[in-house]
């Protein structure tokens, strides 16, 4: 970890060193593979502060899992969203375990909880982005849906009960992801990697 080590004295942070119990003690059991970072949370950042610039971004509604918000954040990296938008209720993203899952992308995309919910979505709405509900009970799919150039968000709810009614109303368009008849729903993570590939820079024609 020499390189990691330099970097980190180079920015200033402290470097110590302890043996694998004490890694342990502090982490609360053995989660770590030597090495450890503790930094501050930054300020809040504003909802527009957070989509300034983004052309695609990803809502989240209730989730309340640190997994899955872990992973939302990873697929929204990866199909090229530039922000993360939560509500009130969704789990922490800078908790350790959404860190970990996400591979870090916690710690790189902009985010920022948006309240009131889901009243302050008609900011985004303002500011001229469409927004585009995830939902089983949609009447068209996926496929329909128009790529255009405008600022777009892929709203998405909890596995439970999904985007709230409130929510859904403010939906400029609603589509569902076509499934085997068998299967009830998937997992809230692999929706949004499916609808931020179709609409992301992953999903336009070469």
């Amino acid at each position: 970890m020499a390189d990691l080590v330099t970097a980190a004295l180079a920015a200033g942070a402290d470097v110590l060193v302890a043996t694998p119990r004490v890694l342990s003690a502090v982490a609360g059991f053995n989660v770590h593979r030597g090495l450890l970072a503790l930094a501050p949370v930054p300020p809040p950042r504003r909802p527009l502060e957070a989509v300034a610039g983004a052309r695609l971004m990803l809502v989240a509604e209730a989730v309340n899992d640190h997994e899955n918000v872990g992973a939302l954040f990873r697929n929204a990296a990866a199909f090229g969203a530039g922000a993360v938008l939560l509500d009130p209720r969704c789990a922490e993203p800078l908790y350790r375990r959404s860190v970990r899952v996400s591979l870090g992308q916690v710690l790189r995309l902009p985010f920022a909880r948006v309240q009131p919910w889901p009243g302050g979505l008609g900011q985004l709405k303002a500011a001229g982005v469409r927004l585009v509900a995830l939902s089983p009970g949609a009447g068209r799919t996926l496929a329909d849906l128009q790529r255009t150039d405008e600022p777009t968000a892929v709203m998405v709810g909890s596995e439970a009960d999904g985007l709230s009614a409130g929510a859904l109303s403010l939906a400029d368009e609603a589509v569902r992801i076509p499934m085997a008849a068998e299967v009830d729903s998937i997992n809230v993570a692999t929706a949004a990697a499916i609808a931020l590939h179709h609409l992301g820079v992953v999903g336009w024609p070469a």
